[in-house]
Parts: structure tokens; C-alpha cells; sequence
């Protein structure tokens, strides 16, 4: 009995938060997590790019500063946006 109880109520919080979630997307609130700051990697860039000019590779660029292969990638790809 009890069990019903409580999974009536859980089902109507979820349908408050979707309801309200659903509300802010109508006023134009952007939801998620906000784009951060990024400075070790925004320091490093043109060491980044510059290497990759001399034809190293991901991985050894990474090795290399003690950043992620990942972070490599994520410093190209925004400099090729930017080239556009």
C-alpha cells in the first residue's frame, strides 16, 4: 500500500520537474552545463598548433606538454572553427 503511495508521489515530481523544464525551454533558458574556461589549454595553443605544423602527432604533442590527447584534439578542432 505504502509502495503505491510513494510511487504515486515519485511520478508526480517527475511530472513537475518535466512540466517546469519544458517551461524554461519555452522562455528561451539554455539548460546543461555552460561552457567553462579553459586556460591551461587556451595557453598552450599555439605550442599545439605549431607542432602540428611540423607534422607531429597527437600523441607525442600530448606527451610532450602533459596535456591529453583528447585537449590535443579539442585545440584543432576549435582552430579549425575559427578558420571558418
Amino acid at each position: 500500500m505504502l509502495a503505491g503511495i510513494a510511487q504515486f508521489e515519485r511520478d508526480l515530481l517527475s511530472e513537475r520537474v518535466k512540466s517546469g523544464l519544458a517551461a524554461a525551454r519555452a522562455r528561451g533558458k539554455k539548460l546543461g552545463r555552460q561552457p567553462g574556461q579553459r586556460p591551461k589549454s587556451d595557453k598552450l595553443a599555439p605550442k599545439v598548433l605549431q607542432a602540428i605544423e611540423h607534422g607531429r602527432s597527437y600523441r607525442w604533442i600530448a606527451r610532450d606538454l602533459g596535456i591529453s590527447k583528447n585537449t590535443v584534439s579539442d585545440i584543432v578542432k576549435r582552430n579549425r572553427q575559427k578558420a571558418l
